[in-house]
């Protein structure tokens, strides 16, 4: 497979037309084209303000393009990845009940039954078989929705795209489902060097059953466009003959497929009109416009995004993905696109692309703002070339009327942007988060003058941290006075918050002789393990909770702050990033009623970490989870229900340290692919559990206490 030279910029294109055409179709999802063109007219831009709802969501689209991907990196990044690692992941990063999926139950939710299936042990493609769930529930819409990211990863090879789509499909789907989906990520693949829309459709049919309804679909719709040139016209034609009342279930995939196809025959490469089309014409607007935007994305490139209105600004690159791993959940398009282009790239045998030294905001892509935004009204923000030292952009804060000693601020989230119920509601999918900056870890940033600036100014980096009463509150950091042309590296420990997380980063400027002027941030990054006690803080507020990812039938907070039930099998209370490497956790752990309770490290979704724990049979066991179960270390522990029992385990490298009430229990080495890094968690199993205190430390601090 060869890389286009292009590939990366490509990726990012794909990655924002996905998200684009997500935001722009969500607010009337499932809304009829008589509706829509009633209440909306045709959808030629965002519409999210005139129904009340937000335009950044969480959303099953994005949530399951991006993870589900994670399958290549988690088993070696082979390209004979099979569909049961694909299930795997699924078990590994979904929350049930709470994150990813459409929950609509066995039978009724595609998505919802096939997790059943492997959760059961029925692996993939058992699990979405027509074999096992029936023709109906196998051939809705999902598999079509989540294999965008399949394509990105095999730029000009449709056919080992539509290979990897049919594995990945076939963990919840069947039939036609599969058909869509390989159809669309050959189209998808074979956009990075074939601009043509009918060679990508010539492609995409090649490699599908030539008797499917898919292919006949896809015949017939250009067939109309060949002799209708009113999309209106087509969309009746459409609908009379693939319509919902053809297809059984919620979301079939058959008439969702059409509107992909009749807005890419009648758009005319015009990526407006093109998402216009698909909207306006009803149905799933989110996902079919999700597909849409990724496609032209890809086959246009960041130069098919500008024409027509502004796309990109409102949307800022701003992307939630909640999953077990909490850390990752708040994200930006450039960060995930690199992700898909290093996956792309070993895939075919090239190096990782790690801009500016791996920095987390980069800017090295095009017009890339990476979430962040102004928080004062005297700057914007935009992404300039020049300005850095290691690359080519950075990015730009220009700054007008400052008042003598008056500060612009600039800043982009790190955790939950809104703990309001009424937010959560508007978004739909609950955004499971843990924040992705830390009390102890270090900040580092270069900053530099414009050259054109007039005066000296003065730059420094700050955060804010939900408060008592869960109002974000200002914690400044360093200042630097830079003269024109200037730059300057800055450096903070990020200082304790008593527990409550970090909802922003940013970059603050205060004119020191002139009014205006421009800031340019060359990037922004954080390393190290979090030196941080994990409690309930003084005050009403509810963010500390809000900061763990709960996979557990409940979570609940009475005399002890955290109280973990679990009614059957596992439960995990997550918190951390999953870079998070070399740290010692400890816990004191109460087990009321449970099978078994501990706490975890290198947690890196619910079915990969290492955990200290009191086990059945009178144990205490040191086990790793890693596609099943395994005990690495036990030995006899009489516990008792309602004793406390202090707990700690480090990790450095492969190797593994554990104590029981101050005691080294366990101390070994994990030879057989070692998970090196990852977040922290309580565990319970089937039972309830308490803790009060966690605390999280580099290995080179204090010891864990007795």
């Amino acid at each position: 497979m060869l890389l286009p030279a292009d590939y990366t910029e490509r990726v990012y294109a794909g990655v924002l037309g996905k998200l684009i055409g997500v935001y722009l179709g969500r607010p009337f999802e499932n809304w009829s084209y008589e509706r829509i063109t009633a209440e909306l007219g045709e959808v030629d831009y965002y519409v999210h303000d005139r129904l009340g709802r937000p335009l950044i969501v969480p959303d099953d689209d994005l949530t399951g393009t991006f993870t589900f991907l994670r399958a290549l990196p988690d088993y070696g990044g082979r390209p004979d990845l099979t569909p049961a690692q694909i299930g795997q992941t699924w078990l590994n990063y979904i929350v049930e009940d709470k994150t990813i999926l459409w929950w609509g139950g066995l039978g009724n939710s595609t998505e919802h039954t096939a997790y059943l299936r492997l959760k059961r042990g029925l692996p993939a493609p058992l699990s979405g078989s027509r074999q096992t769930n029936g023709q109906v529930v196998s051939e809705q819409i999902g598999a079509q929705i989540f294999i965008d990211g399949w394509a990105m990863v095999a730029p000009g090879d449709p056919e080992f795209a539509a290979d990897l789509a049919r594995r990945a499909a076939s963990v919840s789907h069947d039939g036609e489902a599969v058909y869509a989906a390989q159809l669309l990520a050959a189209m998808e693949a074979l956009a990075f060097v074939e601009p043509r829309l009918d060679a990508l459709l010539d492609c995409g049919l090649a490699l599908i059953p030539r008797n499917s309804v898919i292919y006949r679909l896809v015949t017939d719709l250009r067939e109309w466009r060949a002799g209708e040139p009113d999309w209106r016209r087509a969309r009746e034609r459409l609908e009379a003959h693939y319509g919902y009342d053809r297809y059984g279930g919620n979301c079939h995939v058959v008439p969702n497929h059409g509107l992909i196809q009749l807005g890419l025959l009648y758009g005319g490469d015009d990526f407006q009109k093109t998402l216009l089309i698909t909207n306006t014409s009803g149905w799933d607007t989110d996902c079919n416009s999700g597909n849409v935007g990724c496609l032209l994305g890809l086959k246009n490139g960041l130069a098919g995004l500008a024409g027509g209105p502004d796309w990109r600004g409102p949307v800022a690159d701003r992307l939630f993905l909640p999953t077990a791993d909490g850390g990752a959940a708040i994200t930006d398009a450039a960060r995930e696109a690199l992700h898909v282009v290093n996956l792309g790239r070993a895939l075919a045998g090239a190096p990782p692309l790690a801009p500016k030294a791996g920095a987390r905001f980069h800017f090295e892509l095009p017009g890339a703002v990476q979430g962040f935004l102004p928080d004062s009204a005297q700057v914007s923000v935009e992404n300039v070339r020049g300005g850095s030292l290691n690359g080519e952009r950075s990015l730009a804060m220009r700054f007008a009327g400052l008042a003598p000693g008056e500060v612009a601020r600039a800043a982009t989230l790190t955790f939950i942007p809104s703990l309001d119920p009424a937010q959560a509601a508007a978004w739909g999918y609950g955004l499971k988060a843990c924040p992705t900056l830390y009390a102890g870890q270090v900040v580092h940033a270069r900053l530099s003058a414009g050259p054109e600036n007039a005066a000296a100014l003065e730059a420094g980096l700050y955060l804010q941290a939900y408060d008592a009463e869960d109002q974000p509150a200002l914690v400044e950091g360093p200042w630097v006075t830079l003269e024109p042309g200037i730059a300057a590296p800055l450096a903070w420990t990020v200082p304790d918050t008593a527990g409550r997380p970090i909802v922003k980063i940013g970059v603050a400027v205060r004119s020191a002789g002139a009014p205006d002027g421009r800031l340019l941030l060359d990037y922004l990054t954080w390393e190290g393990v979090p030196a941080l006690t994990l409690t309930r803080p003084a005050g009403s507020g509810v963010a500390w909770r809000q900061a763990w990812v709960d996979a557990l039938d409940k979570f609940a907070s009475y005399a002890e702050p955290f109280r973990l039930i679990q009614n059957d099998g596992v439960g995990l209370l997550i918190q951390g990033a999953r870079a998070w490497a070399d740290y010692i956790v400890t816990a004191d752990v109460t087990p009321h009623m449970a099978d078994a309770a501990g706490l975890a490290a290198c947690v890196q979704g619910l079915e990969r970490y290492y955990a200290l724990r009191l086990a059945p049979d009178a144990k205490l066991q040191l086990i790793k989870r890693l596609d099943g179960q395994r005990v690495l270390a036990e030995r006899p522990c009489a516990w008792r229900f309602g004793e406390t029992y202090q707990l700690a385990l480090s990790v450095s490298g492969p190797r593994l340290t554990a104590w029981c009430q101050d005691q080294v229990v366990f101390d070994l080495e994990d030879a057989d692919q070692p998970l090196l890094a990852g977040a922290i968690a309580l565990v319970v199993e089937a039972g309830r559990t308490s803790t009060q205190q966690v605390t999280v430390r580099p290995l080179n601090g204090p010891a864990p206490a007795a």
